[in-house]
């Protein structure tokens, strides 16, 4: 049984979606308990992303952009509804991409660019896997688009720039607006003003984009998303690299969950890859899903412990020599 035309991939094994929906809930349940032994702002933080993330997965399937496979706790009628997992997988992922930059005390612009290169790397290794496992499912219908070839393996480069305004603008609204309004005292509401304007402000830009910039972009000037999202990625890793050099000496090891989130998703969809024999369809693909999730778990799993270590152990060992 074949869903969706064009794709040679029948439904995907009873396991796939109940178990990728119980982990999402999992993984939020231990970020909520973490964001409130953090406090008021990481809480807001994090439900923000959640409503953040409904918010814009809802409007981009009511325009038609995409739709989703059917799991279990779904919001919405049919044929307008998404998961509600989507959403928490979203919040899970701004959360977990900012505990992890703030570890590291960045300078505003170079957090908010770590946020999103994090995010990101996170999507490469998810959407290639999510879309043949039809949790959801982009319409490939112009002339000369496959869709298993088309773009990045079947991805729309579009939903790349998608995440980078997402997560960009969530990202900097929220530190932004609480680097002004926020205050060690903050109550409830002040937190929660900074989060609903996070998400009124991020939903703006990221409407204001897709349906004014990018057209305008691509009509007059001849800028494809492609080519957007090569530019974009170049930007963040510049500013990520400018921020890492004017960081703070000092900085703290990332909490557990910074890592359990993104290890997640790259280990469930590696693990989908291989088992389902997607790997079989194109070398290309699958040498960048080799890399991409290789790259995210090692930064993820060596966040610089071993030469933090080795520099205490010299550092003790030259005072005991010094006494």
């Amino acid at each position: 049984m074949f869903p969706f035309p064009g794709l040679p991939y029948g439904v995907a094994p009873w396991w796939c979606f109940p178990l990728n929906e119980v982990c999402l809930y999992a993984l939020m349940v231990v970020c909520f308990v973490h964001a409130i032994r953090k406090g008021k702002g990481a809480v807001a933080y994090l439900l923000g992303g959640l409503v953040f993330g409904l918010i814009l997965e809802y409007l981009e399937v009511l325009s038609g952009s995409y739709t989703y496979g059917r799991f279990f706790i779904m919001i919405g009628r049919a044929p307008i509804e998404i998961p509600f997992c989507i959403g928490c997988g979203w919040a899970i992922i701004l959360y977990s991409a900012r505990l992890f930059s703030d570890a590291y005390t960045l300078p505003l612009l170079g957090a908010v660019a770590l946020d999103t290169l994090l995010a990101l790397n996170i999507d490469l290794s998810m959407d290639v896997v999510a879309y043949r496992l039809h949790m959801w499912h982009w319409y490939w219908s112009l002339p000369r688009q496959s869709p298993l070839t088309s773009q990045w393996f079947g991805i729309p480069y579009g939903n790349f720039v998608g995440w980078i305004t997402v997560v960009f603008c969530y990202s900097f609204f929220s530190r932004l607006l609480e680097k002004k309004w926020s205050r060690s005292d903050a109550g409830w509401m002040r937190v929660i003003s900074i989060a609903a304007a996070t998400v009124v402000c991020s939903q703006a830009v990221l409407f204001g984009t897709e349906t004014f910039l990018f057209p305008f972009m691509l009509k007059y000037l001849h800028i494809t998303s492609g080519t957007r999202l090569l530019a974009l990625t170049a930007t963040l890793l510049l500013l990520t690299a400018f921020g890492w050099s004017k960081r703070r000496r000092s900085y703290n090891q990332p909490p557990v969950v910074a890592r359990w989130v993104p290890c997640y998703f790259h280990f469930f969809f590696a693990f989908c890859f291989f088992a389902l024999g997607f790997y079989r369809e194109n070398r290309w693909m699958t040498t960048a899903a080799l890399i991409n999730a290789a790259l995210g778990i090692v930064v993820h799993l060596y966040p610089f412990e071993p030469a933090a270590r080795l520099k205490r152990i010299i550092r003790q060992d030259l005072e005991q020599q010094a006494v």
